[in-house]
């Protein structure tokens, strides 16, 4: 077995970054190391916490270029969007500073004579944040700030595809003036990630990324009854009504399509289209598709790039493969995108009309740069094919009518629903998933309740 690590660049096959994997004597001391400056972290005044978690913000701003092009580099998205990351890690952290106040103050319970109550929120200890690669410092961040917010320390163990997003997040803290041991960053194994969830130390665990990690992640932790945060995959659906604005709403769920060249769990990966506008709407969609630039990463003039891996790509072109055999109708000509090719991580973007669900293409995550489009008659059997998933991210829906949309909305199985956008995390709205998507919740007021536990007082006083 390997003692190193190594990150391959999907621009051009390169190996980008060699790490040494933590040793087990390395993982129980940096466990130490949390537990005891956990201690001293938690007595510290929220205050104080949130003026280090700002000047971490700050230093990811001053730092935006470098880590762009990392990221670019790293898993392979273009350079001309790679640096607006660090804008998204910016809104989030900046609202959890501002929501900690609130989020973390005490419970006061009505006045009961001769008694006085209330709950308070006390950290939860060490937190293990397990951060994936398609979206590296907006996933992490979701757990990071709150749980130091919340008087908790964090190991950080970041995918090895990107394992410099970890160690930018070590350098924003130390130059903010965290204390020592607060925060840590692991490169880690697969066998030492399960040896470090099974540890008495790991108080919960912050998982992103796939559903069969996901099982993995809680099996690791079963029996231990330590809280387990696990947002996992997506198949998300939107649906085209026939009122809606189909300018706004092409541009818009096919931008959810093939930004991050398909690879965001919230990305839109199936679309259905009422019938009356459906020929209009595919006609649109296939128009902004063929303007996409496939090229490498660090050409400012591409605006869809290669996926992470070459195993990723060929996924992706059995999925489309299949389906066509099936009868889907592949409305992009792959000739217009000479860059993509069998055995590489370059893909062609792809529309897929005349799909079902029979399809893979239209029940199995695809997380790549390819949607279908169905036709339907009714909004009752748009939101009867919504809801025939495993999944339960988010789902979108286009109309003028919002309050008929609202209603189509209570009926969808989801954590998130949207109006009129979609591929967007609002970090004052709680990020959360039903059935195989996860289960848990980040962002909002409310996505500190899992990296805190409440603690009863109840006093009497004598007389």
């Amino acid at each position: 077995m390997t003692n190193m690590q190594q990150t391959i660049s999907p621009v051009d096959g390169s190996v980008y970054v060699t790490r040494p994997l933590a040793t087990a004597a390395e993982i129980q001391q940096t466990l130490a190391q949390a537990s005891n400056a956990q201690k001293h972290w938690a007595n510290t005044e929220l205050s104080e916490r949130k003026a280090i978690c700002l000047k971490a913000v700050e230093w990811f701003e001053a730092n935006r270029d470098v880590i762009g092009e990392e990221i670019c580099w790293q898993m392979g998205r273009p350079i001309r969007f790679a640096k607006g990351e660090v804008g998204g890690l910016a809104e989030r952290a900046r609202f959890m500073i501002e929501a900690s106040e609130t989020a973390l103050a005490p419970i006061t319970l009505p006045e009961k004579p001769g008694f006085t109550r209330y709950i308070t929120r006390e950290p939860v200890g060490v937190v293990a944040v397990i951060a994936p690669w398609n979206y590296p410092y907006l996933t992490a961040v979701n757990s990071i700030v709150p749980a130091l917010l919340a008087g908790n320390s964090v190991i950080l163990k970041h995918s090895a595809q990107t394992p410099l997003c970890a160690e930018r997040f070590q350098a924003a803290f130390e130059a903010a003036g965290l204390p020592e041991g607060v925060f840590q960053v692991l490169h880690l194994s697969h066998d030492s990630t399960t040896a470090l969830i099974q540890s008495a130390q790991v108080d919960y665990v912050a998982f992103t990324g796939s559903v069969p990690a996901g099982a993995h992640v809680e099996q690791a932790a079963a029996g231990r009854f330590i809280g387990v945060g696990l947002e996992l995959g997506g198949k998300d659906p939107a649906y085209i009504r026939a009122d809606a604005n189909l300018d706004v709403a092409a541009e818009t769920a096919i931008d959810g399509a093939f930004f991050n060249s398909g690879q965001s769990c919230c990305g839109i990966e199936r679309i259905y289209v009422h019938e009356s506008v459906h020929d209009a709407f595919v006609e649109k969609a296939v128009a902004i598709v063929n303007q996409y630039r496939l090229g490498r990463s660090d050409d400012p003039e591409t605006t869809l790039g290669p996926l992470v891996r070459t195993s990723a790509a060929e996924f992706v072109r059995e999925q489309i493969q299949e389906a066509v055999a099936q009868g889907a109708v592949a409305q992009i000509d792959e000739t217009r995108f000479p860059l993509s090719k069998p055995g590489t991580p370059y893909l062609a973007p792809q529309i897929l009309t005349q799909v079902d669900h029979t399809m893979r293409v239209m029940h199995e995550e695809s997380f790549g740069p390819v949607v279908g489009i169905m036709k339907v008659s009714s909004d009752e059997e748009a939101i009867a094919l919504m809801n025939d998933s495993d999944f339960g991210l988010t789902a979108s829906l286009f109309t003028q009518d919002i309050e008929r949309g609202i209603a189509l909305g209570e009926q969808l199985e989801t954590g998130t629903f949207f109006i009129n956008r979609c591929d967007y995390l609002d970090p004052g709205l709680a990020w959360t998933g039903v059935k195989q998507s996860g289960r848990g919740c980040t962002l909002s007021v409310l996505g500190f309740d899992a990296l805190t536990r409440p603690k009863s007082f109840h006093i009497k006083t004598l007389a």
